[in-house]
């Protein structure tokens, strides 16, 4: 796997450049000759940046006159910016919850696809200075710990692994996704955190403890077209190659599991 790929395809980061670039104002094209051209804009997980990232070259590399413009964040702002606004091609959640409330809104075309599957571990600066080995630890009033806010699904995750490990955690922030655990983490201001582990293993400065399988918990990532989709042929080629060999060799290399 390379390490922090360079992200080269277009990056929005705010509602405003979403529904500017959205595909009813930049259409997709096939020609004649079947060479894609156009964009299609990718609501992702924040968990999944470096991932689609690579994802996102590999395709244009293919198809050079199509383009993949990428919204990442938390699940749940993708999904609550979905129904209030629009503004995406493809919707690609942590996990099914916040998926749900996008086909709830009558805004997905087909059915949901899970495609990866990832796992917690607890996120600690390198070299561990705090000693941190247990969830158990994480209990401690003096380390200071990140977690995701609860409506985010790592966050979610996260108090699902500390119930069944019985610990109760005062952080000392709560994070609106999953790479706002990492940050604080790997440039030590904070002591540990609790994070997917490809995040932890794409992160510089950091490293990670093991979750006993026993506690930890499986989140599967579904990915699906919207309404908004329609008549846009690189949306479609794009949520193909994700699910296809290619994109599930990439998934691979970022330490994501494939879902048979």
């Amino acid at each position: 796997m390379s390490a922090g790929p360079v992200i080269r395809v277009r990056l929005l980061v705010a509602t405003a450049l979403v529904l500017g670039a959205c595909s009813s104002q930049n259409p997709a094209v096939e020609s004649e000759s079947g060479e894609l051209s156009g964009s299609a804009v990718v609501f992702a997980a924040a968990s999944l940046t470096e991932a689609f990232a690579e994802m996102a070259e590999a395709f244009e590399a293919t198809h050079p006159q199509a383009s993949i413009v990428f919204n990442f964040g938390s699940s749940s702002g993708l999904a609550t910016q979905l129904v209030e606004q629009g503004g995406g091609d493809v919707f690609a959640s942590a996990d099914a919850v916040q998926m749900q409330k996008v086909v709830d809104a009558q805004l997905v075309r087909g059915e949901p696809r899970p495609f990866v599957r990832n796992h917690l571990q607890i996120i600690v600066p390198f070299g561990n200075p705090a000693g941190v080995e247990a969830l158990e630890d994480l209990a401690d009033p003096d380390l200071k710990v990140v977690l995701a806010a609860e409506q985010v699904p790592v966050g979610r995750y996260a108090q699902k692994v500390l119930s069944k490990a019985g610990v109760t955690v005062n952080p000392v922030s709560e994070a609106g996704d999953a790479k706002g655990v990492v940050g604080p983490v790997a440039l030590g201001e904070a002591d540990a955190g609790i994070a997917y582990a490809t995040d932890v293993a794409a992160a510089d400065g950091a490293e990670g403890v093991d979750i006993p399988d026993e506690l930890n918990v499986e989140a599967t990532y579904p990915i699906a077209l919207t309404q908004e989709a329609a008549g846009n042929p690189v949306a479609q080629a794009f949520f193909d190659f994700v699910l296809d060999g290619e994109g599930r060799r990439i998934m691979g290399d970022f330490g994501f599991g494939a879902v048979e």
